[in-house]
């Protein structure tokens, strides 16, 4: 056997589970963390396995009183005729005045300790404990499982202890953002530079005035309020789990105001000039997922993973599955996205993918330089990808379609959201405030009608040439 030995082959050599391994790990058994990778490893020596597995047979010297009824206190020592091992003859039944603790016999000759026990619905409770060796060890735990039920109906929410923010965090990161989320690098980002700012403080030590020191500090460096929003957004997430798993009360960033996000929306719209330009200056394959991006609103990643099992030439529509919501929708696909479809489904129709690298078969993972290559080209500054998104739902407002049925297109949840994409050009704005232009001018226009006909009827009432009568007899207030 070798001198480390993992969880598994722990459990092999004690005859035992991978799970009860972990709860011996949690009663003391040494251990030993491997934090090199990103999933760290248990090991365990072998001589400290047998060391330990001796020291929890010794004689247990104290027992908290601790029951539903409040039992007299209970002396360990006199427990089994003061001998506390495994017994070899006659099993024995120990009332212990909130419950009993007796022993059985396995099929292969050894002894097993039972508990019995009411759980708070009043119902009889008979199970094994695996983890016990003598009957002080039984009753401590008996003790344990009726203290629980006794929290349970009455409501009692026992207290864990307060970890350190850095050991939550390296929890937080393993056990959720990485299997729970799936974009999860920039909030590995963001946890890195908060456990430099909060380091070991406990979680119940963590103030909401500490929570707005953490968000000066990163202003101070030239972090901008949206990034601040992002770093108290992930902090409140953290600190509702620790709340769920008992860790904390009450979530300090609840009390702290985020920064208003509407003065730093960017309105970048792509006009038709400049989607000329860019078209000229694109590649081949970029051209290709500019004509994707203006005519779908796809988001990029939705773009680049894009495969031609998605593209329903019959129908003439798209189906996006990997989504920002997580809902899957369709997107009717117009005669231009059509016919480039159309060319690169017979030139690149080997591969999955619609886009992809000609060199290793896998799909793109970024254009970034590229795009940014073809802007500069194109002379032109301050437009993101995201902005072709916004260009794609501005254009259709512009066209007469209803928020309603952009809100599909885009694939928003929330309607708020899509407000947010359309955008009021300079154009539009001149042709909205010329609308009251509009209407005075048919006012103006009908008022000198009406004078003109007033002052021929008054001409001819007087019964004098027009050009005899002075004109300010006959006007018209």
């Amino acid at each position: 056997m070798n001198p480390l030995l993992t969880v598994k082959e722990v459990a092999k050599y004690l005859g035992v589970s991978a799970s009860t391994v972990y709860r011996y790990k949690a009663r003391g058994l040494p251990f030993y963390k491997d934090d090199s990778s990103l999933r760290s490893r248990l090991w365990f020596k072998e001589k400290e396995v047998e060391e330990w597995l001796k020291t929890k047979r010794k004689v247990v010297q104290d027992v908290k009183r601790l029951s539903l009824t409040n039992p007299p206190p209970i002396v360990i020592d006199k427990v089994g005729g003061g001998q506390h091992v495994m017994p070899k003859g006659k099993t024995k039944r120990v009332n212990c005045g909130f419950g009993y603790v007796y022993t059985r016999k396995k099929s292969d000759g050894k002894f097993r300790f039972y508990l019995e026990y009411y759980n708070s619905e009043g119902k009889r409770i008979q199970l094994a404990d695996k983890f016990v060796f003598t009957y002080g060890e039984a009753i401590i735990s008996l003790q344990k499982k009726v203290q629980k039920e006794h929290d349970k109906l009455y409501g009692v929410d026992p207290k864990k202890e307060s970890l350190g923010f850095s050991e939550f965090a390296q929890t937080y990161l393993k056990d959720y953002i990485m299997t729970a989320r799936r974009n999860y690098r920039p909030d590995i980002c963001r946890l890195k530079k908060l456990k430099e700012f909060f380091e070991d403080t406990e979680l119940r030590k963590i103030t909401p005035l500490m929570v707005e020191k953490l968000r000066a500090s990163r202003l101070k460096i030239g972090n901008t309020k949206s990034t601040c929003n992002r770093y108290l957004a992930l902090l409140k997430r953290m600190f509702n789990l620790a709340i769920e798993e008992g860790y904390l009360e009450k979530n300090p960033v609840s009390k702290v105001k985020l920064y208003s996000e509407k003065d730093t929306l960017i309105e970048r719209i792509l006009t038709d000039e400049e989607e000329k330009r860019l078209m000229e200056t694109s590649s081949n394959h970029l051209k290709s997922i500019f004509i994707v991006a203006i005519n779908t609103g796809m988001r990029r990643g939705e773009i680049l993973n894009l495969q031609w099992i998605q593209i329903d030439f019959r129908m003439k529509r798209l189906r996006v599955e990997k989504t920002k919501s997580g809902k899957m929708r369709y997107i009717p696909m117009n005669d231009i996205l059509f016919d480039e479809l159309l060319k690169l489904r017979d030139r690149k129709n080997q591969n999955p993918y619609v886009f992809f690298n000609l060199e290793t078969g896998s799909p793109f993972t970024t254009i970034k330089t590229a795009f940014n290559a073809a802007c500069r080209r194109a002379k032109i500054q301050g437009l993101r990808f995201h902005d072709l998104r916004h260009t794609f739902a501005t254009r259709l407002v512009e066209k007469g379609v209803d928020i309603s049925t952009l809100q599909d297109l885009l694939g928003h949840s929330d309607i708020s959201t899509t407000q947010r994409y359309v955008h009021s050009n300079d154009e539009r704005k001149r042709k909205a405030v010329e609308l009251l232009s509009e209407n005075s001018e048919k006012v103006t226009e009908k008022k000198d009608n009406l004078l003109r006909i007033c002052y021929t009827d008054r001409k001819k009432q007087a019964g004098e040439s027009l050009e005899k009568l002075p004109n300010h007899l006959f006007s018209v207030n």
